[in-house]
């Protein structure tokens, strides 16, 4: 049995990479105890529960990165811990709070606890930004290799698979609006990567292989797929694989500013739009195709230690995107 890994927050990313430590990934046979916690894990422990060894999956552990406390009780005997700090929605207090001093924490706990750290950012991570999620992000960063060097960063791109919050989004709305939007024509680009393929590379992060250790360690990591898109490229896939025809419509940025400020005010839905969101929209997310001496490449580690290489949106997609779009 191989060692304990403690995945701070559950979700989408969290369920990823918890299959992967317990099932296994292609080149490897080490399998991992995993415990989930977050402020609310038992939900994502009992969708998980039925599907994984449970020997492997240990009871969920509560924890509230705001709370320092609560991280030591979690982190007990871990010997990797993931950090999955982050949100999408809320106040800029809600991003310091969360993004930074969160991420401040669990490093933190983590290296009182002797555990080696994942802490997962975002490319765009930019200390200077006026948005919010980009600035907190890169101020989490900071934080994090203050308090513990060693620590591994590992900031992807657009995030895509079963249950992602992208595709599906678009593929519903095809379904109920007359066209897509795109703003300021949709040509910021994106780099989107498969959620297996991250969570793949935090399978052979966890895995007692010095060569490995020695590449990640301080490292950071971009994470994106095989293939670059524009938003526009994007929005035309999506109606590709949900086969639809809708026309995709570029829209002024200012107008996506202000239906930014209006859905701001309002409960978190299908048509959420918020204007940082749309700020975003104006930089490219992909992969620095010149990264600085600190980084190391997400694409090697993952395709030098296991069996294929990073899943192209047209492989993946086409799995997943038709049925589920059509389910509200």
């Amino acid at each position: 049995m191989g060692s304990k890994v403690v995945i701070c927050g559950a979700g989408f990313l969290g369920s990823n990479i918890a299959k992967a430590l317990t099932i296994g990934t292609s080149g490897s046979n080490i399998f991992h105890r995993v415990q989930l916690s977050s402020r609310s894990p038992q939900r994502t422990y009992d969708e998980l529960r039925p599907l994984l060894n449970p020997e492997q999956l240990l009871p969920p552990v509560a924890a509230d990165v705001t709370k320092p406390d609560s991280l030591k009780n979690a982190f007990k005997d871990a010997d990797l811990v993931v950090s999955l700090v982050g949100v999408m929605n809320g106040s800029v207090e809600d991003f310091n709070r969360i993004q930074w001093k969160g991420a401040e924490n669990v490093a933190k706990a983590a290296k009182d606890a002797g555990a080696r750290l994942v802490h997962f950012s975002a490319i765009g991570a930019d200390p200077h930004s006026s948005i919010p999620y980009a600035r907190t992000k890169a101020l989490g960063e900071a934080a994090v290799l203050d308090v513990y060097p060693q620590a591994t960063i590992i900031r992807p791109s657009l995030v895509f698979g079963p249950g992602d919050g992208f595709f599906l989004r678009f593929g519903k709305l095809s379904q109920v609006l007359p066209f897509l939007p795109v703003f300021g024509g949709g040509t910021s680009r994106f780099q989107p990567v498969f959620v297996g393929d991250i969570a793949r590379a935090v399978e052979i992060i966890a895995r007692d292989d010095e060569q490995v250790r020695n590449a990640v360690q301080g490292k950071v990591l971009e994470a994106g797929g095989p293939e670059v898109f524009t938003y526009r490229q994007l929005m035309d896939i999506v109606l590709q694989y949900t086969e639809r025809e809708r026309p995709v419509l570029s829209l002024p940025f200012a107008l996506g500013a202000t239906q930014g400020f209006v859905m701001e005010q309002l409960p978190v839905n299908l048509f959420t739009v918020t204007r940082a969101q749309v700020e975003q929209l104006k930089s490219d997310n992909i992969v620095n195709p010149s990264p600085p001496a600190n980084h190391a490449s997400f694409k090697d580690l993952v395709e030098r230690n296991s069996e294929s290489p990073l899943k192209s949106v047209h492989e993946i997609l086409p799995t997943y995107l038709k049925d589920s779009s059509s389910v509200f």
